[in-house]
């Protein structure tokens, strides 16, 4: 059953999903106009290689603020690398994606290979630990979410060219950081596969819904029934998408 006495850690966590959302669903439409659906995975993996490489090294991890500018540079550097491969590789440019995301997954796998807490911080860093977010750890996510989204407002266009790869880059990073990996992949697709087909002024809107009932739905089920936060929410997520293009679908036909 649902203990009320648990709202004390699920409303920072629902805070930053509603952060993670705030961002990734606009970035999410880009993503599938674009064509790349793998890139925020892919970017997502590099910045957890950066986080890895980060840790393993002492005098990096003792540097102030390491664990956000570490994976930061790997997740710039790698967005910076798909944007150039982007005008030269145009038509293989996913499957280069793919083959990126794998040989960064591998490569945090042999260097945590030798780590006694290797497993657990890959897993941390797959699967994320929202019901652990505590109110001080979104004050920077939410400021820089916060000017991303004001200069979104004011130069959408930045979304077309290559600025879109930078942006990417640093959201990607501040939210593997929050949620983990599996749930940035899925927050970004997720809603905007949900409203792909959906020509409506409020399609935006929707998206949001779609993603803010996912985040409910999955912290409620994983408190009441002591779930992995993570993995559940990823999965109400994608039934919250599957609904509501059935019931898009159901309507286009009656």
């Amino acid at each position: 059953m649902f203990d009320l006495d648990l709202l004390s850690i699920l409303l920072p966590a629902f805070v930053a999903g509603m952060l993670v959302l705030s961002t990734h669903v606009v970035l999410g439409q880009q993503v599938l106009k674009r064509g790349i659906i793998f890139i925020d995975l892919a970017i997502a993996q590099v910045a957890a290689l950066g986080a890895i490489v980060g840790h393993l090294n002492h005098d990096i991890e003792a540097l102030p603020f390491s664990n956000i500018w570490m994976p930061a540079l790997f997740a710039i550097a790698g967005a910076g690398f798909i944007a150039w491969l982007s005008k030269r590789m145009a038509d293989e440019l996913e499957a280069i994606i793919g083959c990126f995301y794998v040989l960064a997954a591998v490569a945090a796998m042999l260097l945590l290979s030798n780590d006694p807490h290797g497993a657990e911080m890959l897993k941390e860093l797959m699967s994320g630990q929202i019901l652990w977010v505590s109110w001080s750890q979104l004050v920077f996510p939410a400021t820089i979410y916060g000017a991303i989204l004001l200069l979104l407002a004011l130069k959408p266009q930045i979304l077309v060219g290559r600025g879109f790869y930078l942006l990417f880059a640093i959201v990607i990073t501040l939210s593997v950081e929050l949620v983990g990996v599996y749930l940035v992949f899925s927050s970004l697709i997720l809603p905007a596969l949900a409203v792909n087909h959906f020509n409506s002024r409020f399609k935006l809107g929707w998206a949001y819904f779609v993603g803010l009932f996912g985040y409910v739905a999955g912290l409620v089920l994983s408190a009441s029934f002591d779930l992995p936060s993570g993995a559940a929410i990823v999965a109400t997520l994608a039934v919250s998408a599957i609904c509501f293009r059935l019931v898009l679908s159901f309507r286009h036909k009656y």
